[in-house]
């Protein structure tokens, strides 16, 4: 295995729009020696496509769950199915360049272990502001509405250090996902990025972004067929990370306070969603 190999883990989920975009543009990639699918369930073709690549490229293992145990579950998964010294997670809507892998892993490198983003952009060119991200502070939320803004501005640093990037692309060492043993499993869909993001950070490895990278992020596709399911897991795991982080720091109020702001937001979005449909 070459030092610089690097296994490409693909999670989907009614991915069938874009998977072959994103296959394509993996095995395309540089130092890309081993492309893991893992498919929670899908009913949409995903599967098929996926195993017509996997018939004709040996480096593509196909991984199928008969239900959908969560991204998280599924990201460990891929990654205990590879051997390769470097791991990229990449959703299935996301088309990376052909040196776009290469160049995140010698970004990573030269921090000494730690988990590296790069800018994402859609379909017109614009940057996701959730590329570059502070810590989630619920409680300081409360507080200060300044706060609800967990976007970082850019730095002019090729290399910018930030407290978390997107899930949608993180590139980082195998010895570091295994430091802190991989994606936290109690979340199912969202926020699980944030959380490994600062379990990484409190275990002494950096968390940057590549100013210097970008790749284009179709975004949310298999999101759109489930909306209540996805905020029903979002809101759950903002709810987990505060207590997993948060909440023996802060007082009962504070505590009261964050889980009725979650909550009432969830029941504000779930309206939203019926009316809308």
């Amino acid at each position: 295995m070459s030092a610089n190999g690097i296994a490409a883990i693909v999670v989907t989920y009614r991915s069938a729009e874009t998977i072959a975009l994103c296959i394509q543009a993996l095995k395309a990639s540089t130092n890309v020696a081993e492309i893991r699918v893992v498919d929670n369930g899908s009913d949409d073709g995903t599967m098929d496509v996926v195993q017509s690549f996997s018939a004709r490229d040996p480096r593509i293992r196909f991984i199928a769950n008969p239900d959908n145990p969560g991204f998280a579950t599924a990201c460990n998964q891929g990654a205990s199915a590879s051997s390769a010294l470097w791991l990229a997670f990449v959703n299935p809507d996301l088309i990376v360049e052909p040196d776009s892998l290469a160049r995140l892993v010698e970004a990573s490198a030269q921090t000494a272990g730690g988990l590296v983003g790069a800018v994402l952009v859609d379909d017109k060119g614009q940057e996701d502001p959730a590329a570059r991200r502070r810590a989630l502070d619920l409680a300081g939320m409360l507080r200060h509405s300044a706060l609800r803004d967990l976007s970082v501005p850019r730095s002019e640093a090729p290399l910018q250090r930030v407290e978390a990037v997107s899930g949608a692309l993180m590139v980082m060492p195998r010895t570091t996902f295994n430091a802190v043993n991989g994606f936290d499993t109690d979340y199912r869909l969202h926020v699980e990025d944030l959380d490994l993001c600062r379990r990484i950070g409190e275990a002494g490895f950096e968390v940057v972004i590549a100013n210097e990278v970008r790749v284009h992020h179709v975004r949310g596709v298999s999101s759109r067929s489930r909306p209540w399911f996805v905020e029903w897991h979002k809101h759950r795991g903002l709810w987990r990370y505060y207590r997993k982080f948060d909440l023996a720091r802060q007082n009962v109020l504070t505590n009261c306070a964050v889980f009725a702001l979650i909550w009432s937001r969830f029941a504000w979005v779930s309206v939203r969603i019926a009316v809308k449909n």
